[in-house]
């Protein structure tokens, strides 16, 4: 199966968040595929990366690492200047970036608990970052076909939500949502062979979920490995026809 639906060739493919835990995981899922022509694996501190380091020695010329801090705008036209010139077209690009309860965000309970500088550091990572991606992106993105992903969260759905609590990352996941179901219709224009998804990879071991792992129920914490296995075998089943949509990582809709 292709990677994306309507892929006759080889993929470029560009991973944001591509230095720890899920990204890194779609990087070496996805450089094991004969389908696959190059990965750009994207993060702050690429060249400090050890496990990125170790991929690129193994597979040379294949995975090319750039450092780029998405929540900047000055640093993602550079990365989208850097990367046009080395190719004409993104086939695939996925954005894992999130965080929960790091660099000044937090896992809110009461309202007591919310102040100005979490809510803006939930929204300017887990929201706004990921569509300014895609803005920058978006002129290698017009060729045909093309999918955009993004990895939200279960928590963002406001019709899931009974528990309450985790004000910020719930609402900038929501918020997340919205930005990536109206950028779907505008590629829709643009490119009708293009996909832009909200995925939910599930509740991965990773740093964003440790404090919290105590509360999954057993069988429900995945290895980064299984949620991009999980993640990759969503891209390949959907296409244009599902753009603007949200999924989980059992591959079941989620409600907005």
């Amino acid at each position: 199966m292709p990677l994306i639906p309507g892929l006759t060739g080889k993929a470029d493919v560009l991973i944001c968040g591509a230095s720890q835990g899920i990204g890194l995981a779609l990087c070496t899922a996805l450089l094991a595929r004969e389908d696959v022509s190059r990965v750009w694996a994207v993060s702050r501190h690429t060249s400090t990366a050890g496990a990125l380091l170790a991929l690129a020695r193994a597979y040379g010329e294949r995975l090319l690492l750039m450092d780029c801090d998405a929540r900047d705008e000055v640093s993602l036209t550079a990365l989208a200047s850097e990367v046009g010139l080395a190719c004409t077209h993104l086939h695939l690009v996925i954005s894992t970036l999130g965080i929960l309860h790091q660099e000044g965000s937090k896992a809110e309970k009461p309202l007591a608990q919310l102040d100005l500088s979490g809510l803006q550091a939930s929204f300017a990572t887990n929201a706004f970052a990921p569509i300014l991606l895609l803005k920058h992106l978006l002129p290698l993105l017009r060729k045909q076909p093309a999918t955009f992903a993004a990895l939200s969260a279960r928590v963002g759905s406001i019709s899931d939500n009974r528990l309450g609590g985790w004000y910020s990352y719930r609402a900038s996941k929501a918020a997340l949502n919205q930005l990536l179901h109206t950028a779907s219709i505008e590629l829709k224009r643009l490119n009708p062979a293009a996909t832009v998804l909200a995925l939910h990879p599930g509740t991965t071991d990773t740093a964003l979920s440790r404090p919290f792992q105590g509360n999954v129920p057993e069988g429900k914490l995945f290895e980064p490995a299984f949620a991009a296995q999980c993640v990759i075998e969503l891209l390949e089943r959907l296409g244009p026809a599902e753009s603007g949509s949200f999924w989980g990582w059992d591959g079941e809709r989620i409600g907005w």
